[in-house]
């Protein structure tokens, strides 16, 4: 038995060989190298050979190989991935801003799907899904041993069918088990109002094809509508919402930063092992239209005064990837107040690879910069004013980043990543009276395990906004 494994091996690594050679994955890897590493390929063969020799059901080649990438890919961090044609497609989709699912950004952590964000006006956001809430269970599949793509798949589907999730959540002495109702997920990338005393809100939601377009006709309709109400005048601050926002398009990401920055200034820079990974975006039509400088520019028709009126962000943990590039700028160039908690800390750029007509991988292959040349990976933005979500310093959603992801990419300036907020400016909660209130006991257990209501962004209860405004009028009595 053993001498025909042995030579099922061999055969299996002249295969695994071929394969490999042909997906072209040493193009990269010979430019440091001198070849494919046999021996390791041998080890790979041999385990292939056993597999298909000896497992207990018949599995066939295209499965095992597509295991083996897979494995490959996730072992290496927590964003690249293999991308099987079901996965590539709602990829394609997920950036128009549309498909049909739950509504949540998630990772993978010990063999876990872990939330990153839920989606807003979703059916995870409205149910209370958390971030740092682990999917333990869909339906009556454990979770453990599924890859990424295979619990997202599951996950995703036709609208107005049932899942259930069962979820495991710190504090919580039992799994939460929740059914939900799956829809065509139509994200809105951008939302606005004005609020009192001539201060505009927009949130960005998620980084998509149309943002930049969209952004531009909020604010217009800003500046509109305050003109009209104050007979000419002008916005008096404008308040740029960035929490729980996942991410999304680059590109996205350089046209918000644009629409705030002077024409030609950089917004964030790329560094990997490929020339083709080191990049520097500019506020430029030619960085941030996808179908280059010839498409029209939805920006120049921006009211004058976006350029300087007084900007104030909020971020916090949930605010990943095109949301620290959009604050780090505005933050390196001195545009915009930075306000609210650390956040997330995925400085990493991952490149979509197609191997076949409709598969591809997503390869991580170089980590961003701000302008000054901080590194965002495993650290994040850290605001210039710290506010917590609630004035008593509570949360409702727990603080997980990107550090705290099994395989993260390291910091390659500032270590791990592992940081505590810049005490600068920092905001002490107040009492009702607008007395700082420093009490630190620590809440009882059945208070800790309470359920919290759902919070909603922009909202009259949303403390950090409150203060965010308080902000921006200090702003305005300090330039007369």
């Amino acid at each position: 038995m053993r001498s025909k494994l042995q030579k099922f091996g061999l055969v299996m690594f002249g295969l695994v060989t071929g394969v490999l050679l042909s997906l072209n994955f040493s193009a990269n890897a010979q430019k440091e190298t001198t070849g494919l590493p046999v021996e390791e390929l041998r080890a790979l063969a041999d385990v292939f050979g056993a597999i298909k020799a000896g497992y207990v059901e018949p599995i066939d080649d295209k499965k095992l190989i597509t295991y083996a990438i897979s494995g490959m890919l996730s072992n290496l961090d927590p964003h690249s991935a293999y991308l099987d044609a079901e996965s590539f497609k709602d990829l394609q989709i997920s950036t128009q801003g549309e498909f049909g699912g739950l509504g949540i950004e998630v990772g993978m952590e010990d063999g876990f799907v872990k939330v990153v964000s839920p989606i807003e006006d979703t059916p995870a956001f409205r149910a209370g899904i958390k971030p740092g809430d682990l999917i333990i269970k869909l339906d009556d599949t454990p979770v453990k041993g599924m890859t990424l793509s295979d619990a997202v798949k599951k996950m995703r589907g036709k609208p107005k069918t049932q899942i259930t999730l069962t979820i495991a959540r710190k504090g919580e002495t039992k799994p939460i088990v929740v059914t939900l109702t799956r829809e065509k997920i139509k994200v809105q990338s951008v939302k606005s109002k004005l609020l009192d005393d001539g201060v505009g809100y927009v949130r960005i939601t998620q980084f998509q094809e149309e943002t930049v377009s969209d952004l531009a006709k909020h604010l217009e309709k800003l500046y509109k509508q305050y003109d009209k109400d104050a007979k000419g005048e002008s916005l008096k601050g404008l308040v740029l919402d960035l929490r729980n926002d996942p991410g999304g398009l680059l590109n996205g990401a350089i046209g918000v930063s644009a629409a705030f920055l002077p024409s030609k200034t950089l917004v964030v820079s790329t560094d990997g092992r490929t020339e083709d990974a080191k990049r520097r975006y500019l506020a430029a039509p030619e960085d941030y239209l996808r179908g280059g400088p010839s498409k029209d520019d939805p920006l120049k028709a921006l009211p004058a005064g976006v350029k300087n009126v007084p900007l104030v962000v909020i971020v916090n943990g949930g605010s990943a990837s095109a949301s620290e590039i959009v604050s780090g700028a505005l933050q390196d160039h001195k545009r915009a107040l930075i306000v609210g908690t650390q956040t997330f800390g995925k400085g990493s750029v991952q490149t979509i690879l197609p191997i076949s007509s409709n598969t591809a991988i997503k390869l991580t292959t170089a980590r961003y910069y701000t302008p000054s040349g901080r590194s965002i990976q495993a650290k994040g933005i850290t605001p210039d004013v710290v506010v917590e979500e609630s004035a008593n310093g509570s949360s409702s959603r727990l603080s997980l980043r990107e550090a705290d992801l099994e395989h993260h990419l390291q910091n390659d300036k500032d270590g791990d990543g592992r940081v505590t907020p810049a005490d600068k400016l920092l905001t002490k909660p107040t009492d009702k009276n607008g007395k700082a209130n420093d009490k630190t006991t620590p809440k009882k257990n059945d208070e800790e395990d309470m359920p919290l209501p759902r919070f909603e962004f922009g909202g009259k209860d949303d403390y950090q906004l409150n203060q965010a405004v308080t902000l921006l009028k200090a702003w305005q009595i300090m330039k007369r």
